[in-house]
């Protein structure tokens, strides 16, 4: 019988994330009673701070459950202007300031607020899976600006210049970067800034992981080009609160204000009860900010040591300077990516996430949110699997 349905052209054309697809395989072997060790999800293995727990709890208990405006509680964004000034340098009054479900809806929200069909978006790779097939969406093409694990996945602006072409629209950046963890120093984010600047571009910068970096000086672009900056970040990575669902964005209001249209027509606001935890992890943010260094020190001893121990089995990987992933050479188990992660998790039960969709052919992206024990079992399964071949 002829189906009474047809999927649009858009879903049709979506492409499914190989991260999702790892963790869905690593998840039946475990229901199978299969002891895998699953280094996918970019998600903090540390709790959510009690401050900001009991901020959630007091907020359902004294009955914050209603809707609340499309862009936000008016206290979580005034915090978050304090916040954007504090910390970043950066001067949004609090109607340029948004709060989304997740960073990942800030950046759905910008670029249809911001792109056309036909457009161009310059985009360093490798890049977050979720990256191009949110700019597809728009009609907008991503445009990837390559970087090479020799030179530690650092931007180079005569690259990226070289790629601009009268359809590009925007630049998007990630630093400290998922999948590879690097940081943009202040120069080349001073010439990117110029760039945009000379060309009119605007700047969409996804700063979630700003404050996991390792020695490296982390700035914000937007101190160099404000009125062509548009910040995103959330609550997820720094304060371990990845299932609260908030995200926030600062920029132009122009670019604000369209974001909130396209938010009014599509989930409302951001959850009631996130927004009131969230306020507290901005309000008390010398509580919070213990539990960020307590965090980010764990990060980096676990940082050094997979590292170490990646290079010492044969796996080329660079050292990043900042987020929770590393990204490694595994051409020595596989030259394709796919199949070498598919290897790794059958033989070694170890789940990692392939680099085809982060544009990183050879490569593997693992994380390192999870415990010492765990990445010494790791290394002790890779030993072990790098024997056998």
């Amino acid at each position: 019988m002829q189906s009474p349905f047809t999927l649009s052209a858009r879903a049709r054309s979506l492409k499914p994330s190989s991260t999702v697809a790892v963790t869905s395989r690593a998840l039946e072997l475990r229901h199978a009673g299969v002891d895998v060790i699953s280094l996918g999800v970019g998600e903090p293995d540390f709790d959510t701070p009690p401050h900001i727990k009991a901020a959630g709890i007091a907020a359902i208990e004294a009955g914050r459950t209603k809707y609340t405006g499309v862009n936000g509680i008016p206290e979580l964004r005034e915090a978050i202007s304090q916040k954007f000034e504090r910390e970043n340098g950066l001067h949004h009054a609090p109607d340029a300031v948004t709060v989304t479900s997740g960073g990942k809806q800030a950046l759905f929200n910008a670029f249809f607020a911001l792109l056309n069909p036909g457009d161009e978006v310059l985009v360093p790779s490798p890049y977050w899976v979720s990256y191009p097939e949110m700019i597809a969406l728009t009609g907008a093409v991503a445009v990837p600006v390559p970087t090479v694990p020799e030179e530690g996945f650092q931007l180079d602006p005569e690259r990226l210049e070289r790629l601009i072409t009268p359809r590009t629209r925007a630049v998007l950046l990630n630093s400290p970067g998922n999948p590879t963890g690097a940081v943009f120093p202040p120069e080349v984010l001073q010439r990117v800034a110029e760039l945009a600047q000379r060309h009119g571009l605007m700047i969409i910068t996804d700063e979630m992981y700003e404050h996991l970096v390792y020695g490296a000086e982390q700035v914000s672009i937007g101190r160099y080009a404000p009125e062509h900056t548009l910040t995103v970040n959330g609550a997820s990575k720094a304060y371990a609160m990845t299932g609260w669902r908030i995200g926030y964005a600062g920029g132009p209001k122009a670019v604000i204000s369209a974001m909130n249209s396209f938010q009014s027509q599509s989930t409302s606001n951001a959850s009631s009860v996130g927004q009131y935890a969230a306020l507290a992890a901005f309000q008390q943010h010398q509580e919070t900010l213990r539990f960020i260094e307590m965090a980010r020190r764990a990060y980096h001893e676990r940082r050094d040591f997979l590292v170490a121990g990646l290079n010492r089995l044969g796996l080329p990987t660079p050292l990043p300077e900042g987020a929770f992933y590393v990204m490694t050479d595994t051409t020595r188990i596989h030259p394709d990516e796919l199949e070498a992660a598919r290897i790794i998790l059958d033989d070694a039960l170890v789940a990692v996430v392939p680099g085809t969709d982060f544009a990183a052919p050879g490569q593997v992206r693992l994380s390192y949110a999870t415990s010492m024990d765990q990445l010494q079992e790791v290394l002790r399964r890779l030993e072990q699997l790098l024997a056998r071949r």
